[in-house]
């Protein structure tokens, strides 16, 4: 396998080469860039696999960074923000605009490598369901979908019972990470369609003067460079099922375009008369309050009405607490087979975190965070200090101006002693200065020897 290249974006020149360093001794080729108009431009001349830029930044931030890669046509490229711990909110921010994940600073560098391997894995993962030509998994069945809520429960049953018809439009309505693709899929796999694929198209990540032809295709010489015949999406989904995956960011004269496809059940190729006629069920996705879109006069009201033929709603995880252990034993069973490992299991006191948390990103955020602990606990069970959860109270070291320092520690029961609470807080002192043990023992105000004796983690 050839070795991937990290965009590394950060207008502090030492933290630039802290990472490239860490970065060469991971296997990755590094590119580095002081702000985001650099990052842009080193975009357009190299290759990139993935990026990883700082959020506070002059001449260009971190979000307007992220948002400028998905509008030039990079919306493939997973996205790390790098953000100080006071800046939470925009950290959530970049999750919900489309970040694959989000690391605190300052760096720790496992948990660095742990997000940069995820985000890897499942970019390779996402491009290679785009287009789903074999039949889709036993994941995407109705009954797998793990769920105890009764609301969930009447969904699925909604669902079952429209995809047994041939091409009846659906809605699905519902926050980013809420699992409105996941029952999409479900629905493709229920609908006995087994001659067509499932293809998706991200309205949200494809710029608008691009996103025409992705979806209809076009014919040579039909404009500048279509220098060839090409196939849209809509072709490939012949048979099976198109996903518009946030619809509400389709451009207002596109919509009218959709809008024939599905009144008229055809369409055409850019530059060409000859129509051809739409043999697949439409599913639209969207986070978006298409309604009030309509009366903003963003969002075409036949289009609307037409599409909205059966809606479903999916709540947030929020509101279906009773599904968090359910779902991360689901998900972990899923790394169990992906890793080819032993997984113990889930610490009382790691799903306490768990169950006592919002979840903004909802089950896209649980799955991610799970997948990360599961990465750096190993083959032990899984605890608080595994987690990386947004505003979440697990463990750490947090400075309170000059005069305060706020400690917290989770230990199991079975496991309280004085002699675990000290190691520990080794661990985390550790920890938090990049496991270098000569900075964590200064810290600490200790001779250096004390991890040894402790049993503090090795550098």
């Amino acid at each position: 396998m050839s070795q991937k290249t990290i965009l590394v974006v950060d207008d502090k020149e030492s933290e630039r080469m802290l990472l490239e360093v860490h970065l060469r001794e991971w296997g990755f080729i590094p590119l580095l860039a002081q702000d985001g108009i650099e990052a842009l431009d080193v975009l357009r001349k190299n290759h990139v696999d993935l990026m990883a830029s700082d959020l506070s930044m002059p001449r260009m931030d971190g979000l307007q960074l992220l948002r400028e890669v998905i509008a030039a046509g990079y919306g493939d490229i997973p996205f790390i923000m790098m953000t100080a711990n006071g800046s939470i909110e925009s950290a959530v921010t970049a999750i919900k605009q489309g970040a694959a994940d989000y690391v605190l600073k300052p760096v720790n560098f496992e948990d660095l490598r742990a997000s940069v391997k995820h985000a890897l894995s499942f970019t390779r993962h996402k491009k290679a369901k785009d287009v789903q030509d074999e039949p889709l998994p036993d994941f995407y069945r109705f009954h797998n979908i793990a769920t105890r809520s009764p609301g969930m429960i009447n969904i699925l049953k909604m669902a079952e019972k429209v995809a047994k018809t041939m091409y009846t439009g659906v809605a699905i309505y519902g926050e980013s990470g809420s699992g409105k693709e996941v029952l999409a899929r479900a629905i493709h796999h229920a609908s006995g369609k087994k001659d067509g694929s499932f293809v998706a198209v991200n309205c949200a990540a494809i710029p608008a003067a691009l996103l025409e032809s992705e979806l209809f295709g076009h014919k040579k010489g039909s404009f500048t460079w279509a220098d060839s015949d090409r196939q849209g999406k809509l072709d490939l989904a012949q048979q099976g099922t198109m996903l518009l995956d946030e619809i509400g960011d389709m451009p207002l004269d596109l919509q009218s375009k959709l809008l024939r496809v599905l009144q008229e059940r055809t369409y055409e190729k850019i530059g060409s008369n000859q129509p051809i006629k739409a043999n697949f069920r439409i599913i639209a996705t969207t986070h978006r309050d298409l309604q009030k879109m309509v009366t903003d006069g963003l969002f075409r009201k036949d289009l609307y009405h037409r599409i909205n033929l059966f809606p479903i709603t999916l709540p947030p995880l929020r509101e279906r607490k009773e599904d968090v252990p359910l779902l991360a034993e689901h998900f972990l069973e899923i790394f169990r087979q992906d890793f080819g490992r032993h997984l113990p299991g889930i610490s009382p006191e790691a799903m306490d975190v768990l169950t006592g948390y919002h979840w903004p990103g909802n089950i896209r955020e649980l799955k991610n965070c799970l997948e990360r602990a599961a990465i750096l606990a190993n083959e032990e069970l899984i605890r608080p200090n595994h987690l990386n959860i947004l505003g979440s109270k697990t463990e750490g070291i947090v400075m309170n101006g000059n005069e305060h320092i706020s400690l917290t520690i989770t230990l199991g029961a079975g496991e309280f002693s004085l002699d675990a609470a000290v190691s520990r807080i080794l661990e985390i002192a550790l920890e938090r200065c990049g496991n270098n043990k000569a900075r964590a023992a200064e810290f600490l105000k200790i001779d250096r020897k004390m991890f040894y004796r402790r049993g503090g983690k090795e550098e």
